[in-house]
């Protein structure tokens, strides 16, 4: 009985971890260190040495979108992005066409960087405003105001086609009024892409030891989010993903595949990717902390974990991607992806459309609007036993 694995490769991105930040917010739960000085060109050579021994394991498949997170990426000059991808196009074959995104932070935009990013190949940024209120930023932490993010969204629109702007909604203090009025004021630069989020109190954050005592409860976090759906339904934006809006044409290449359940090779300090085989699918994480990483990686120990994904979990890896999506996906492509047949869900499926939270259609897998609401209960359904 096979145990998974698939017969034809899916689509493989590239993410790149660049971990240094400036100062680390409140909020923040990723792998981010705050710096004063960044080894660049030395973990520049960690990254490309790392690209370079998993090589064998992504050998011959083309690249279909790079991704720089963090961390702030737009710490790094735009001679260090030049320098990574100039590397990834000698070692990969990346697409002539493959989106390149670049995660920013407000207080790091500036003209010539912004220029000196897009001549290095970056083809998108994604900007963390997180506000336009001061009140608000001030609140979360955040190293910008609300002059420098007016400022970096205007920079954004002038040198990139494509660009997003990511936005909180539920801080502290905050009114559904205020909320909305983020998203008016987003819209005004006109943005093909807008990511919206709940803030979330992650554990081992100040925010999850000490909650802020002024959150907004469910009822208006509720609210805020139906006004936020509303209005940026009336801009002409699909939501086609739990926080993510896009105009025709511009959804983020590399998420987007991510939620399809396609394959993504992580490189950097903390990264996490996955890599399907013809027997097995394999998820991988870097050593964690950027000079532990770079030591690793020159004694060619750089990978901290690599495990095989059991047959019992598949289904759960799977739906807990593709049902962020608000269009679902294709049936046939659980098999594609996971090489199991869609009818070792067949209980969990069943009710989940009895209780509303999946589309009738057999066809495809895709929740319903309550479904979407609830999308945990939703998941949990897929949980091997």
């Amino acid at each position: 009985m096979r145990t998974g694995g698939v017969d034809v490769a899916p689509p493989l991105t590239l993410y790149l971890h660049l971990p240094w930040c400036v100062r680390k917010c409140p909020y923040c739960d990723f792998n981010s260190h705050a710096a004063e000085a960044i080894p660049e060109a030395a973990y520049i050579d960690a990254l490309l040495a790392d690209l370079e021994s998993a090589l064998p394991d992504i050998w011959g498949r083309k690249i279909h979108a790079v991704f720089f997170g963090g961390g702030t990426p737009s710490l790094f000059s735009p001679e260090g992005i030049d320098r990574i991808l100039t590397g990834v196009r000698t070692l990969t074959p990346l697409l002539p066409d493959a989106e390149i995104t670049l995660e920013a932070n407000p207080g790091t935009a500036e003209a010539g960087r912004f220029a000196g990013f897009r001549a290095a190949g970056v083809t998108r940024v994604s900007l963390g405003i997180q506000s336009f209120d001061p009140r608000h930023l001030a609140a979360l932490g955040r190293i910008h105001d609300d002059r420098e993010a007016y400022a970096a969204a205007e920079l954004a629109a002038t040198h990139f086609e494509t660009f997003n702007l990511d936005l909180m909604y539920a801080l502290p203090g905050q009114s559904p009024g205020e909320a909305l009025t983020d998203i008016e004021t987003a819209l005004r630069f006109a943005p093909p892409h807008l990511s919206a989020y709940h803030l979330t109190l992650e554990p081992n954050t100040p925010f999850g030891h000490t909650p802020p005592p002024d959150l907004p409860d469910n009822d208006a976090a509720a609210d805020m989010q139906q006004a936020i759906e509303t209005r940026l339904a009336e801009a002409g934006m699909m939501h086609y993903e739990t926080s993510a809006f896009a105009r025709a044409g511009h959804v983020c290449r590399h998420n987007l595949n991510y939620w399809q359940f396609g394959d993504y090779l992580g490189i950097g300090a903390g990264a996490h990717g996955k890599l399907s085989f013809r027997d097995r699918i394999v998820r991988q994480m870097r050593v964690k902390h950027p000079q532990q990483y770079m030591k690793a990686v020159a004694a060619r120990a750089h990978v901290a974990e690599s495990r095989v994904l059991a047959r019992g979990d598949l289904p759960f890896e799977f739906m807990m991607n593709a049902l962020r999506l608000n269009a679902g996906v294709p049936g046939a492509l659980f098999e594609a992806r996971t090489g199991l047949p869609l009818a070792v869900c067949a209980d969990a499926l069943r009710l989940a459309r009895e209780r509303g939270l999946l589309e009738a259609d057999a066809g495809a897998l895709r929740p319903s609007a309550r479904g979407q609401r609830f999308l945990n209960t939703l998941l949990t359904l897929f949980l091997a036993d």
